[in-house]
């Protein structure tokens, strides 16, 4: 379960995207990106948040953008790091590129392989009472391996309208444009649905 904390953040996640994403060589668009919906998958250890963004630039085709979050900065990661926050509950936060974090791997090949599903969520309110909050995005692996174990260390690269993250345990394929499905050919999956979206969407792929 991933827990929220009712905060503010400073710049907002939309403001980090608007300002990143463009720069990406996967963007495609020319308006101001607005937000689709978004999902989460656990750190088991829980250091790491873990936060992916679908995205949408006016009439052009949905992005993919994972993200995770960290209380200090990644080792050997600089390339991968998007900006920085300040979180009112959690402090300094280092926001990076989750195609680039071995965390993010490891729950996304263990999503994937082991037919693992999105992270339930609950805000935590300043009396320390908890509240669910609804989930915008459904995500389902298709796999049914029983233990992934850890990815170790990451390579990535960029793929026309994807990106590939090389692991120990499975290539995985995130795509960054959705509907990309013509460069997902074979092996375990991940789809998922969200509001205007009911015929799962290819998001990624593990071989």
């Amino acid at each position: 379960m991933a827990l929220l904390h009712a905060a503010s953040i400073r710049p907002t996640k939309i403001e980090l995207i608007r300002s990143w994403v463009p720069s990406q060589p996967w963007f495609v668009g020319d308006d101001l990106l607005e937000q689709v919906g978004a999902y989460r998958f656990d750190d088991p250890d829980g250091e790491v948040g873990i936060e992916t963004f679908l995205v949408r630039a006016g009439d052009g085709p949905t992005l993919q953008v994972p993200w995770t979050y960290r209380g200090a900065p990644l080792a050997g990661a600089d390339e991968f790091l998007v900006g920085t926050m300040e979180h009112t509950v959690l402090g300094h936060r280092w926001v990076y590129d989750a195609c680039g974090d071995p965390v993010y791997a490891t729950a996304l090949a263990t999503a994937i392989l082991g037919g693992g599903a999105e992270a339930s969520q609950e805000r935590r309110l300043a009396d320390g009472t908890h509240e669910p909050v609804e989930l915008s995005v459904r995500v389902s692996g298709s796999g049914t391996r029983t233990d992934v174990g850890s990815v170790g260390l990451v390579d990535v690269r960029d793929a026309d309208g994807a990106t590939v993250v090389a692991t120990s345990v499975a290539e995985i394929e995130v795509l960054r444009v959705v509907g990309g499905e013509a460069w997902a050919l074979g092996g375990d999956t991940l789809t998922g649905t969200w509001p205007g979206q009911d015929d799962p969407a290819l998001l990624a792929v593990a071989r």
